[in-house]
């Protein structure tokens, strides 16, 4: 089969979108023939990686608009506006490439949002949407106890959301996808009120065979000092604000205990200020971004993981922390109240922020104090990454819903005698 996959963000050994990006593609690799659109400025990560460990069914194709329209986009500033050019322009681009090879089938990967269109379903070959997410939004109930930044950005994304429904290309690439995956109830509902067809989960994060490898071998912890981490962009909807309350108040119990955060972002001064006027700035440390290795080191420096995010679609932290043994304690909100269950970590209900503090503090309070229940719970949850979050298993299915497309195609587009012959067939077979 000959699939052409779209992948704005895609780089080796990245997490987020650009990490999903590159892991789609070395999936589809494995069984199928694919042709890869993606940025140019991912060029040098892909090739270096291709050098060490090469794709010869993965071909990459590298596009960018012209320099005078890429200068004014700097980090986030203008990406949407960016992003929705380059679909454009990806399609063009496609368009001509269709006339070469002739896909059977064409998937769009990253970016893995709902309400950002994708014009590569005017190509004639059975369009694959996702997996994608973003409907996932922060309870109404919280905004109050966000910053004004928070606040404004919540609003924000919201309207954009809204109005990008009614976005006729937006409409177009839900309507004519063979199938939709959505990695959040949340975001299945709105594809199918979009208009989408097929619509299925898929969990939009996974690791390596060598990283489940890597974190098995993290031995359990069960030290005097009672660490907590959490690790993310310092960003509103993290929810670190909510962790820091609630270890202030466990604290109190437990003044051993530390609580290390890991990132960077427009948050960091003002939780800074947080944790002295709470009174535990001694026993909390705000590590800037580190090198993964690092990541790693200290998440076997810690017992649990507490990642109280509003509005997570994936979540590979807790990914990471579960296949290392760590118990998560996550708001049972989005991708992450996905990905825990009550055999893996604990989730708390997000009904209002004095709820979840309160929630949060009795968590960590339940799993210092019972040993034998944090090393069960990270035993489990080595487990079920194996089994549901490795990414040679997902390529697996994926493959198989490749499989199911086609043979679905080809049922559509059969002279009408062969669909009569077939339907009888199976008549005869039930």
């Amino acid at each position: 089969m000959k699939v052409l996959v779209s992948a704005y963000a895609c780089e080796p050994e990245r997490g987020s979108e650009p990490g999903s990006g590159w892991n789609w593609v070395c999936q589809i690799g494995r069984f199928e023939e694919c042709w890869v659109i993606t940025r140019i400025n991912n060029r040098e990560s892909i090739e270096k990686a291709l050098n060490a460990h090469p794709m010869p069914r993965v071909h990459f194709v590298y596009y960018d608009l012209p320099r005078r329209m890429r200068f004014w986009k700097k980090g986030q500033r203008g990406v949407f506006i960016y992003y929705y050019l380059w679909q454009i322009g990806a399609y063009l681009l496609a368009k001509e490439l269709f006339r070469k090879v002739h896909f059977d089938l064409v998937h769009h990967v990253t970016f893995g949002s709902y309400w950002r269109p994708s014009f590569l379903p005017l190509l004639p070959a059975p369009f694959l949407w996702g997996p994608v997410g973003g409907a996932e939004s922060a309870p109404s109930s919280f905004r109050r106890s966000l910053s004004l930044r928070g606040t404004f950005y919540e609003v924000v994304r919201s309207a954009a959301r809204y109005l990008a429904e009614f976005d006729p290309f937006v409409r177009m690439t839900a309507r004519r996808a063979v199938a939709g995956l959505a990695v959040t109830p949340e975001t299945a509902l709105r594809l199918k009120a979009l208009g989408c067809r097929d619509v299925s989960f898929s969990a939009t994060v996974a690791l390596t065979s060598e990283d489940l490898s890597i974190l098995s071998r993290i031995p359990l912890r069960n030290e005097a000092c009672f660490r907590i981490l959490s690790l993310g962009r310092y960003l509103h909807w993290k929810g670190f604000e909510l962790g820091l309350r609630a270890f202030a108040e466990f604290h109190r119990e437990h003044p051993s205990s530390e609580y290390w955060l890991i990132g960077d972002g427009p948050e960091r001064e003002r939780w800074e200020r947080m944790a002295k006027t709470l009174g535990i700035e001694n026993n909390t440390v705000f590590w800037h971004t580190l090198p993964r290795t690092q990541v790693l080191e200290k998440i076997s420096e810690c017992d649990v993981l507490m990642h109280p995010s509003l509005h997570d679609s994936g979540g590979w932290v807790t990914l990471e922390a579960m296949a290392a043994g760590r118990p998560v304690i996550c708001l049972d909100l989005g991708g992450p109240a996905l990905q825990v269950s009550e055999a893996t970590g604990l989730k708390i209900p997000a009904i209002s922020p004095t709820q979840v503090v309160a929630d949060l503090a009795s968590a960590l309070k339940q799993l210092a104090g019972d040993p034998p229940r944090r090393a069960r719970l990270g035993e489990a949850a080595r487990a079920a990454m194996q089994e549901k979050y490795n990414w040679d298993r997902k390529g697996e299915q994926l493959a198989e819903l490749y499989a199911r497309l086609m043979k679905q195609r080809t049922l559509e587009f059969a002279e009408p005698d062969s669909v009569g012959h077939i339907a009888q067939l199976m008549k005869d077979n039930d």
